[in-house]
């Protein structure tokens, strides 16, 4: 069934996602804050532009944004060109950025107030699985909307899960971004130490990746960190923006994260080396300088 949706954020993951959602056969009108980004993405995919959220999001069945932080995320929703001065009624808004679980309670409540619904779906799988459409999505909020709203996300995505309450999407997110970071920096330190006793870490990697070792980040990783390459996705600057969010929340309900405070200061050097654009499986820069 087509139906009207609206995309708010044409970055590095919300441009292939809207795209996806368009050859999926639906109406979509795209907004984005550099206006020659819609733009380009129109001359590559079926759909218009809008010149505001609020005009974006005006008559659509479906609304989804993907910012960068919660402040974007209240200037696309609530300020004055936001999105909730149009949603119409019975309407379902979907929040792919990840944000605060905080933010995703106002926003559920402010929905409901105006009689639509809300359902805050973080995402994971990068730069690769945004262009392939195989995120993951990770889902808050009412049974009902997101019964609704899954054959549209499924557009972009390989597994979606409603696990919860408002909220209940972000924080699962903040689990995700936990686990990576300690990942990514036992990797870092594996390949190095291998590098360093003179293994050839290509055939380290064949054999112990099909043990219990294997993960994600050996699987997809391995090769580039080995050859100091780290252009490939999920930005350094993201990462600690994300990170921040998990131990902000972490304090809120006493769990302590010692591993992730430590890995996030050595995020930070590798921004002072000039990394903040360069992937996150760059933490083995930090020993390989």
């Amino acid at each position: 069934m087509t139906c009207k949706v609206a995309f708010i954020g044409l970055g590095v993951m919300g441009y292939p996602m809207a795209g996806y959602i368009s050859k999926a056969g639906h109406d979509v009108t795209v907004y984005n804050r550099t206006k020659a980004k819609a733009e380009k993405w129109t001359k590559e995919y079926k759909g218009k532009i809008a010149d505001t959220p609020a005009d974006a999001a005006k008559d659509c069945d479906f609304i989804f944004t993907c910012v960068g932080n919660d402040n974007d995320l209240r200037e696309v929703t609530l300020g004055n060109k936001g999105l909730f001065n149009t949603a119409k009624k019975d309407s379902i808004y979907i929040d792919n950025t990840t944000a605060s679980a905080n933010i995703a309670r106002e926003l559920y409540k402010e929905a409901k107030s105006k009689s639509f619904d809300f359902l805050d779906a973080p995402i994971s799988g990068g730069q690769a699985g945004a262009e392939g459409g195989t995120l993951t999505v990770m889902v808050g909020g009412d049974e009902a909307p997101f019964k609704k709203a899954e054959p549209v996300i499924d557009s972009y995505s390989k597994k979606i899960k409603l696990l919860g309450p408002s909220g209940s999407g972000q924080l699962t997110k903040m689990v995700n971004q936990i686990c990576i970071a300690g990942l990514v920096q036992g990797l870092s330190e594996g390949i190095n130490f291998g590098m360093n006793a003179g293994l050839n870490m290509h055939d380290v990697i064949e054999v112990i990746s099909k043990g219990a070792a294997q993960s994600w980040q050996m699987d997809n990783r391995h090769k580039t960190m080995i050859e100091d390459k780290f252009d490939y996705g999920f930005a350094v600057d993201w990462m600690r923006k994300d990170l921040k969010i998990a131990m902000d929340e972490a304090k809120k309900n006493n769990s302590p994260l010692p591993i992730t405070k430590l890995i996030d200061e050595y995020y930070s050097e590798v921004q002072k080396m000039g990394g903040q654009r360069w992937d996150t499986s760059s933490l083995i820069k930090r020993f390989r300088k």
